[in-house]
């Protein structure tokens, strides 16, 4: 099967790095996600990838103690750099040429987001992450994975999850929880199946960006998703359960 994709944004969340742990980053969790974003990355496919912070700190719980949700925003921004520099690292260790561009200033150890610069990185087959989210506070990472995907003219976004794609209903509530194969971004968003946030999930309706969630823990997945295998759900075709 040939690659189906060119160009895609992979989103990860800060809470795949752990792994098993309760807090912080798996080395080996991270490796294996570097081998596979290396093995499509050597197929020919430019890969942009956005990391979430939330196993180092997340701004929501951060206010939610009583913080300014503003400088905990800020925090959360800055612990995705932190996930961002440690894939950077293990990419680079199996010869994957990889930049991080971050959407505030951190100069000394990465570059400014510059998205011509992001651009032509990916045409030179460099892996490009993007930290600290959108710079902004009140906006989460996966509203910057959609915007980023805008941005660069990904042809899809693979939203890398712990569950194999989306629910009618809680599958670890119920067993008799039914899967989608495909949704329309409408439905997602009437029925706040809180796939990405709404944002996110308006900003890939306004632009046509297709969204497959898929489980990261499956050896393999993210090749096949790159492939055009069957896994998950699709969001932006139209409504069917598998």
């Amino acid at each position: 099967m040939g690659i189906t994709y060119r160009r895609v944004l992979l989103k990860l969340s800060g809470e795949a790095l752990m792994g098993e742990l309760s807090y912080g980053i798996d080395p080996s969790i991270v490796q294996s996600i570097a081998q596979e974003v290396a093995e499509v990355a050597a197929a020919g496919v430019q890969v942009a990838i956005v990391v979430g912070g939330g196993n180092i700190f997340r701004g929501v719980k951060g206010a939610a103690a009583g913080m300014d949700r503003a400088t905990a925003d800020y925090i959360g921004m800055i612990a995705t750099v932190m996930n961002a520099m440690t894939l950077q690292d293990s990419l680079e260790q199996i010869g994957v040429p990889t930049r991080v561009q971050t959407a505030i200033a951190m100069q000394e150890v990465a570059e400014p987001y510059i998205r011509r610069r992001a651009i032509r990185h990916l045409e030179k087959g460099r892996v490009v992450i993007f930290g600290a989210g959108s710079g902004n506070p009140f906006f989460t990472t996966d509203t910057t994975a959609a915007l980023r995907a805008a941005e660069i003219d990904a042809n899809v976004i693979f939203k890398a999850t712990k569950v194999d794609g989306i629910y009618d209903s809680d599958p670890h509530q119920n067993p008799d929880a039914k899967r989608f194969k495909s949704l329309t971004y409408s439905h997602v968003l009437a029925h706040d199946l809180r796939v990405m946030d709404s944002t996110a999930i308006a900003l890939c309706k306004d632009n046509d960006i297709p969204i497959v969630v898929f489980d990261l823990s499956v050896s393999g997945n993210i090749r096949r998703a790159v492939m055009g295998e069957s896994i998950g759900t699709i969001v932006g075709g139209f409504c069917e359960v598998s």
